[in-house]
């Protein structure tokens, strides 16, 4: 059985939903964002967008941004998870998984290690 290549991602490549799911975050300051083009390496997902708010509101609020910017494209989240703690708030739109993480959260999971082998977008 033979697979498709992959075509490789740049920062300006990423699909137009990623890009601005990183823009609604950039604009409540969420904090050290990646993007891990995981379509190689898994199954479920396209692409993860993982960063960091200060605290559980600012999380909050930066679920909120992107949740409303991606609906602004038509886009809407198959789920969502975490907003009552705020610690981990999981937005899943099938092609795309947001984690937004408080500090603590993100150093215990370590989601970029545990996909490590992921190519990376770092903003």
């Amino acid at each position: 059985m033979e697979t498709t290549p992959v075509k490789k991602v740049t920062k300006r490549s990423l699909p137009a939903e990623v890009r601005t799911a990183v823009k609604a975050a950039q604009s409540k300051k969420g904090e050290d964002i990646c993007v891990l083009d995981l379509r190689v390496a898994s199954t479920f997902t396209d692409y993860f967008l993982i960063l960091e708010g200060t605290n559980p509101r600012q999380n909050a609020a930066i679920s909120d941004a992107i949740v409303h910017e991606l609906k602004g494209l038509g886009v809407r989240p198959l789920g969502v998870e975490g907003t009552t703690h705020g610690e981990w708030i999981l937005v899943d739109y099938g092609f795309l998984v947001v984690h937004i993480f408080s500090r603590a959260a993100r150093d215990y999971y370590a989601l970029e290690k545990l996909w490590g082998d992921a190519p990376k977008f770092e903003y």
